[in-house]
């Protein structure tokens, strides 16, 4: 397997390779990151034959569409495809306008070490939508934008205010504008990119979705997604682009970091860590390439996105998916109670 190797997605009628470079590290996620560096992850996966990049107006308040932009506007149009996420504009203040309080912050957002100064202003209905995607043509200067996903909607992002948001994007015609890009042909595909895998279950039930991205949680520690949600997505055929493999750094071991879904790491997820490192030292696979390449056992999975802020750390993470893995590995793991049987 081949991190440049390609899959086709069935609805929205175009090819991603396998693995794909995320770029929420661009925008200080944990740490500041140097434009130097941001440039060199680019770089590195372009020289690797990465053609799938993932953004989103979140990260880093729009430093990281600006930065994946600046690279990919001197590639050949026709050789790449980016996905970016609606929900979330970027505002600021300034005399005569009044912002919504800050949203409270949930669990999945760590927050920005060197992002641009805008606040963000979560809004799903239908002007909000198409002022999104007027605003990421904007920020990434791209002729073309593939897939939007809508951001971070769900109970557990938004907790009180979600039946606020889902109507805005049901009642308020947020489906109905990204349905009418795809249409006029702005776009190949939309779905949703979240971290919980019930609110796709649910918005299968209101709109034609194409292709989502699901974060986190079909993992070598998270399952939850498995029993049920998988073969739901492989049922209606929405293609799944698999993020947060290395659920926040906990199963990228040489990384040091011991954040598990961007908090710290509890003890049963530490030990649970070590039984796994455990069985892949057995068969001298380390645990990131197990990690990383995991998702794709499963045929509901269709590509894996992956985030990094230098070059080094593209360069480990496609050496890690492509290298080799005998099945004894799997069935071991099986065996062993760390992951659900296929």
């Amino acid at each position: 397997m081949k991190a440049s190797d390609k899959k086709h997605l069935k609805r929205s009628n175009i090819d991603l390779t396998l693995l794909g470079l995320g770029t929420a590290p661009f925008g200080g996620l944990y740490a500041p990151v140097a434009l130097a560096d941001a440039e060199g992850a680019m770089q590195a996966a372009w020289d690797a034959g990465l053609r799938y990049f993932d953004s989103a107006p979140m990260y880093g308040m729009g430093r990281a569409e600006h930065l994946m932009g600046h690279f990919l506007r001197e590639q050949d149009a026709d050789s790449f495809h980016i996905s970016t996420k609606v929900g979330r504009l970027m505002s600021f203040d300034r005399p005569g306008r009044v912002l919504p309080p800050e949203p409270p912050k949930n669990e999945f957002d760590s927050g920005w070490s060197n992002g641009l100064p805008f606040r963000e202003v979560f809004d799903y209905s239908y002007d909000a939508i198409l002022r999104s995607y007027d605003d990421s043509r904007q920020r990434t200067g791209l002729g073309r934008l593939d897939i939007l996903f809508l951001h971070d909607i769900g109970r557990v992002t938004h907790g009180e205010l979600h039946d606020h948001h889902w109507n805005a994007l049901t009642k308020g015609g947020g489906f109905k504008a990204l349905t009418e890009l795809k249409a006029a042909g702005l776009i190949a595909g939309f779905g949703l990119g979240v971290n919980e895998w019930q609110v796709i279950r649910d918005a299968m039930q209101e709109a034609d979705l194409d292709v989502c991205l699901l974060a986190g949680r079909y993992t070598l520690l998270d399952g939850d997604a498995a029993e049920t949600f998988l073969p739901l997505a492989l049922k209606n055929e929405v293609d799944l682009v698999i993020g947060g493999v290395f659920n926040s750094g906990i199963l990228a071991s040489t990384s040091g970091r011991k954040k598990f879904n961007y908090v710290d790491a509890p003890a049963d997820v530490l030990a649970k860590v070590e039984k796994l490192e455990a069985v892949c030292r057995r068969f001298d696979v380390p645990l990131p390439a197990a990690a990383i390449q995991y998702p794709l056992r499963h045929p509901a999975s269709t590509v894996v996105v992956i985030g990094a802020k230098t070059a080094a750390q593209v360069q480990g993470n496609v050496e890690w998916f492509e290298r080799d893995i005998p099945a004894e590995l799997w069935t071991t793991l099986e065996a062993e109670g760390l992951i659900p049987a296929l």
